[in-house]
């Protein structure tokens, strides 16, 4: 056998073990976008949360390996990641919600991953392919930002992925930034669920008046000219940078706050577009 087909014969292994895995999770959600600094891992957290108020077993794949920053946003940052026989891993858990993550690998935080493509996309496998998620309704999958080797692999190894969201900002260049994500998701034969506009408009607490910091509408254009559902936006609120930073649900904390009463809908028009693609 030679050595190409030998490759060809272990990843039709690795994706029969994967599509086991993947098997017993209900829906699953891809997030990116283009460029960092636009709230994706923020994004991602409230989609995490927001199934956990509903009640929903939820598990987050934290794909972003250079920058990893659910393990704080969710409060576990004092659990210890747990091993089994042939290479199984089990995923950090705290009520409904289960993640994994490369920061509960490392034993010293602060420490930088210089790795290059391959060494990442074998890490991706192994979190799909090794980590004992059982059953879930959910699976959210938050990649870095691009359209490199992270979002490719996982693209690659989950054949069912439900779709992608795409998280951007209001200024009119969002529609350059979520072109290339449509695009991307496109290639490679993912459905695209749609567009979240975040950080869009900023409600002043003392006068009530709503100042537009980045614009406002950038991404509900970008969705109108890709001909791409918009799914929704979420405004800037002080208070969701404290949950994340304290590991509290903002959801639950804040449940009748414009972002949470946002999200509801954000959910509400995900879980539509995921049946309209079965």
């Amino acid at each position: 056998m030679s050595t190409n087909e030998k490759q060809k014969l272990d990843m039709g292994e690795i994706k029969k073990k994967i599509n086991k895995k993947m098997g017993k999770i209900n829906s699953k959600f891809l997030v990116l976008s283009n460029k960092g600094g636009v709230g994706k891992t923020t994004v991602s957290v409230l989609i995490t949360r927001i199934l956990e108020a509903e009640g929903k077993k939820v598990g987050l794949l934290d794909a972003d390996i250079h920058g990893p920053s659910t393990l704080k946003a969710l409060g576990m940052e004092d659990l210890n990641l747990k091993g089994g026989a042939d290479n199984t891993m089990y995923p950090l858990e705290k009520g409904n919600v289960k993640l994994i993550s490369v920061g509960s690998l490392l034993e010293n935080r602060d420490t930088p991953l210089i790795w290059r493509g391959p060494m990442k996309s074998n890490l991706i496998r192994q979190f799909l392919s090794d980590v004992q998620w059982g059953e879930l309704d959910y699976l959210v999958i938050d990649s870095p930002p691009g359209t490199g080797d992270e979002p490719m692999s996982i693209m690659q190894f989950v054949d069912d992925l439900t779709g992608g969201i795409i998280v951007t900002t209001p200024q009119d260049i969002a529609l350059l930034d979520s072109r290339k994500c449509v695009n991307f998701l496109g290639s490679l034969n993912v459905p695209v669920l749609g567009i979240i506009e975040n950080m869009s408009g900023f409600v002043c607490p003392s006068c009530g008046s709503e100042i537009e910091i980045f614009k406002k509408g950038g991404g509900e254009k970008a969705a109108s000219e890709l001909g791409v559902p918009f799914l929704g936006s979420i405004n800037l609120d002080p208070r969701l940078v404290q949950t994340m930073d304290s590991g509290l649900n903002y959801i639950m904390e804040f449940p009748n706050s414009r972002a949470s009463l946002s999200m509801k809908k954000i959910m509400q028009e995900l879980i539509k577009q995921g049946e309209n693609l079965r």
